[in-house]
């Protein structure tokens, strides 16, 4: 018989393993699933999970007379380190299937989540810059323009370091970086450079996008768990409301010192301009997932779906369905691939899905529709297609994995029992219940 103490050691390690999780991203339904299989590999039967954005409560009954037995943990929100995330889905496979035991478990979980992060800060800022300059690239940027946005994006993250040492709320944080990009982008057209600004303004929006979740919310919303998408959809209006709101600040600066950053061209579409476009999305890509801290074996699982990617949303953006669709497409040609690239590379789907997007991510359209904001005409058709393009990215991704995995029959039979293809976590069916919230 399970002691109660040991019932709270295997609750309580199942929720530290659920909160690393959902603060990296992953989906409420993943969380709620390995969060019981823990559980249920720890010997607890009759574990009932609940899931929402700010906590992490799990229920244990053994029998019907028995006392309830109630853990809740607060999530704290932490910097996403696709290392630390490998690390404890490692831990949770080999606790699921017997070769470590609750204790070693806890012992890992304990480490990963109080060591600090294996590289350096002034890494992840070249990681950021580089990325920065990808996303130029993808637009069609000239050399220059790639050398602005690395600027920008490095002094972007400058405040992602500052500002929360200061407890300043993430709205302002984004509205920060969304501030210095479009200053940069202002500088460099006061100066006379032979360069677009727009796409300056451009690569940090789409900095600034990469960490708004609504992947999350909307993977949330589709698997049966309104309230945590509910949340994760207001955290993410938010965030982008920042961004938008930091760039009009940016767009007005340069207004009253007689600089208009008004030109939204993404360059020419020519074969050889495409193959840079398609380098600069993979480089993009793999440039976040390092400043992510993702591992370099995971850089190439990256670098090759988010090429694909673009691939088809080029081809298909040359033709008369739009934009839009195109952009839905790459995703669920993320969906389809990413399973199969993860697996070789031992890495969890979440940290391939989450950079190949970051190269489809629609801050052209919002930067077009701030742009015809500030000139006093009517944006909010290119903010509304910005906000289109970002739920078809979102939706088109899941699809893509519903699409892909009855293709692997062992892992389809399990988990068409549970909530859906699952980016992070086991495939073992443990037959507990996880609620839904």
């Amino acid at each position: 018989m399970t002691s109660r103490g040991e019932v709270y050691d295997s609750l309580d390690l199942a929720l530290r393993i659920g909160e690393v999780l959902l603060s990296s991203g992953a989906g409420a339904a993943d969380v709620s699933s390995t969060m019981l299989d823990v559980a249920h590999a720890c010997g607890l039967r009759n574990v009932s999970a609940d899931v929402t954005f700010v906590d992490l409560t799990l229920r244990h009954q053994p029998g019907r007379d028995d006392p309830v037995t109630v853990l809740v943990r607060r999530v704290n929100r932490r910097a996403v380190d696709y290392a630390d995330l490998i690390e404890v889905d490692r831990t949770v496979h080999e606790t699921v299937d017997g070769t470590v035991t609750r204790e070693q478990a806890r012992e890992r979980v304990a480490r990963i989540v109080s060591t600090g992060h294996a590289r350096r800060r002034w890494a992840v800022t070249l990681g950021w810059g580089v990325m920065g300059a990808g996303i130029a690239l993808t637009l069609g940027g000239s050399p220059v323009v790639c050398l602005l946005a690395f600027v920008a994006a490095c002094g972007i993250d400058g405040t992602q370091i500052l500002l929360p040492a200061h407890r300043i709320p993430a709205f302002y944080q984004q509205a920060a970086g969304g501030f210095v990009a479009t200053m940069v982008a202002v500088a460099a057209a006061a100066g006379d450079l032979a360069v677009s600004p727009s796409r300056v303004v451009t690569a940090g929006i789409v900095m600034l996008l990469a960490g708004v979740g609504i992947m999350g919310a909307t993977q949330d919303a589709l698997t049966g768990f309104p309230v945590t998408a509910s949340a994760r959809l207001i955290n993410a209006f938010l965030d982008t409301a920042g961004i938008i709101a930091g760039v009009s600040a940016g767009l007005t600066v340069g207004d009253l010192v007689g600089v208009r950053l008004v030109n939204a061209n993404t360059g020419a579409s020519g074969l050889a301009e495409a193959g840079v476009t398609v380098l600069g999305a993979a480089l993009a890509a793999a440039a976040f997932a390092y400043a992510s801290y993702a591992p370099l074996r995971a850089l190439a699982a990256v670098a090759v779906v988010g090429t694909l990617a673009h691939v088809v949303m080029l081809a298909i953006d040359q033709t008369d369905v739009g934009r839009t669709w195109g952009s839905a497409a790459a995703a669920v040609t993320i969906g389809t691939t990413c399973y199969l690239v993860a697996r070789r590379f031992h890495v969890p789907p979440l940290i391939v899905v989450v950079p190949a997007i970051v190269p489809l991510l629609p801050g052209l359209e919002i930067y077009r529709g701030l742009a015809l904001l500030a000139e006093g005409k009517d944006g909010v058709l290119q903010l509304a297609s910005a906000l289109a393009t970002a739920l078809s990215l979102a939706a088109g991704v899941i699809l893509g994995q519903y699409l892909a995995h009855p293709l692997d029959q062992g892992a389809y039979r399990i988990e068409r029992r549970l909530a859906g293809p699952r980016m992070v976590g086991t495939l073992r069916r443990t037959g507990l219940r996880g609620r839904r919230g």
